[in-house]
C-alpha cells in the first residue's frame, strides 16, 4: 500500500508560473468548499503533488491564499465559457447558459473572499493582488470584456433589438448582477431572468370574446 506521506513525484515540463498556476486551480475549488480551513496537503492531494511542492511554489498559504483572490477576480474562465455557447442556439438558451457561467464565476469570488476574509486577508496588502488603482482598472476591464461577450450573444439578432446589443449587454447584465438584492432566499435561476429581460413583466393580452 502506498504511504500516503510519500512524496509525489513533480510533474515534469512545468515552468515556476505554471506550476503556481496548477496549484492555485487545484485550490480555488477547495477554498469554495471549506473556507479558510482548508489546508496545503489537501490541495497537494488535488493537485497531484506533495505538500513540499506547495511551499517550493508559495512561501506559506497566505501567499498561496493572495495568489487564489487573484485568480478568482479575473474573468478568462467565464469569458471562454461564454464564448463557447453556440451562436445558432435560440437566443434564450444562450443567454441562459451565460448567465449560468457568470453566476458560477461571481460565486467563486464570492466564496474565495469569504475565504480571504475568515484567513485575516481582506484585501490589503497581498503581495499577489494589485494596488487599488490598478484593481479598479481591472475590474473595468473586466467589466467590459463581459459586456462584450454578452453582446456578441446578442448579435445575431440584432435586426430584431430594439437597442444596439452592447447597451442590451449592459442592461442583462444589470438585471443578472443587481448591485444590492433584496431577494434573500428567492433568487430567480437563470432562465427566469431571461424570460423577464426577453419578454417584460406583463403577461400576453388575451383576445377578447366575441359578444
Amino acid at each position: 500500500m502506498t504511504d500516503p506521506e510519500t512524496p509525489r513525484r513533480r510533474a515534469p515540463g512545468l515552468s515556476p508560473d505554471e506550476r503556481r498556476a496548477m496549484i492555485v486551480r487545484a485550490a480555488l475549488p477547495l477554498l469554495a468548499t471549506h473556507g479558510a480551513t482548508v489546508t496545503t496537503a489537501q490541495v497537494a492531494r488535488a493537485a497531484g503533488i506533495g505538500e513540499a511542492t506547495v511551499f517550493r511554489a508559495f512561501p506559506d498559504k497566505d501567499a498561496l491564499l493572495d495568489a487564489c483572490v487573484a485568480e478568482a477576480l479575473r474573468p478568462d474562465t467565464a469569458l471562454s465559457e461564454v464564448a463557447a455557447i453556440p451562436l445558432d442556439q435560440p437566443l434564450g438558451d444562450r443567454l441562459a447558459a451565460a448567465a449560468t457561467a457568470l453566476r458560477a464565476h461571481l460565486d467563486r469570488i464570492g466564496a474565495v473572499l469569504a475565504a480571504a476574509h475568515a484567513a485575516g486577508r481582506p484585501g490589503r496588502g497581498q503581495r499577489d493582488v494589485p494596488p487599488v488603482r490598478d484593481r479598479a482598472s481591472a475590474r473595468e476591464e473586466s467589466a467590459d470584456a463581459v459586456r462584450a461577450a454578452v453582446a456578441a450573444l446578442l448579435a445575431p439578432e440584432g435586426d430584431r433589438l430594439r437597442l444596439p446589443a452592447d447597451q442590451l449587454a449592459a442592461l442583462f447584465l444589470a438585471v443578472l448582477v443587481p448591485s444590492r438584492t433584496p431577494l434573500a432566499g428567492a433568487t430567480p435561476t437563470p432562465a427566469e431572468l431571461v424570460d423577464l429581460f426577453l419578454h417584460g413583466a406583463l403577461a400576453p393580452a388575451e383576445p377578447e370574446k366575441d359578444r
